[in-house]
């Protein structure tokens, strides 16, 4: 995604911030990376007067509301009001941009797990995938992943109760020497990712919450 694509969506971004409550208050959150933010106090008529689906995004000192704006294929660009940008396939990110230590790119050795679903994906299922970094410009770290169904567990969002099934991966970047342990909550009808906790680098974890969704059809 180019320069001029970024300034597209984060420019639309910019005008959803003037013209409600909620992206406004995700912009002063987002804004809030050194002191750390207050936490957003999102109600179901604020989601719903945004026309775009929205996630909310956290990081350990800050929080926003991104809306979808675009969806290419499988690939997904969402934005946030302080210009931070996400790209997500299949509910997992691929590549990040304003949010400090960047993810740049994520390339699959084989076929990925999160494109069939996590919901079908066999248990203890082993891939690897490779990732670009923007800090110290690396580029193809090799990551390796293996899946563990935990079982069906109920996440509230917005006041609403989710029965859902966890599904733990855990990952190993051996040339950065870190290891971490991604969480996805995914609805067990079609694998659609309603909530995930994921560590994209030694330096950067995101903890994704689906508010409106934008979902594929079943699985």
């Amino acid at each position: 995604m180019n320069s001029l694509k970024i300034g597209t969506y984060a420019g639309l971004a910019w005008l959803l911030a003037g013209c409600n409550p909620l992206m406004q208050a995700s912009l002063d959150t987002f804004k809030a990376a050194v002191s750390g933010p207050s936490p957003l106090e999102l109600t179901q008529a604020q989601v719903d007067a945004v026309p775009f689906p929205q996630i909310l995004v956290k990081t350990v000192s800050s929080e926003g509301v991104m809306a979808m704006i675009r969806q290419r294929g499988d690939l997904q660009f969402w934005v946030a009001s302080g210009k931070q940008v996400l790209l997500l396939r299949d509910g997992l990110v691929v590549r990040t941009v304003g949010l400090g230590t960047d993810l740049d790119g994520t390339h699959w050795d084989g076929p990925s797990p999160f494109q069939q679903g996590l919901h079908r994906v066999p248990d203890g299922y082993r891939s690897t995938r490779r990732i670009d970094l923007v800090d110290g410009y690396r580029v193809g770290i090799s990551v390796t992943s293996r899946l563990t169904r935990e079982g069906l567990e109920t996440v509230d969002i917005l006041d609403k109760p989710y029965t859902l099934l966890r599904v733990d991966e855990d990952i190993e970047a051996a040339a950065l020497g870190f290891r971490a342990r991604n969480r996805y909550w995914v609805d067990p009808r079609d694998g659609f990712i309603v909530q995930s906790e994921q560590h994209l680098s030694p330096r950067l974890t995101l903890k994704i919450t689906q508010l409106q969704p934008a979902r594929k059809e079943a699985r």
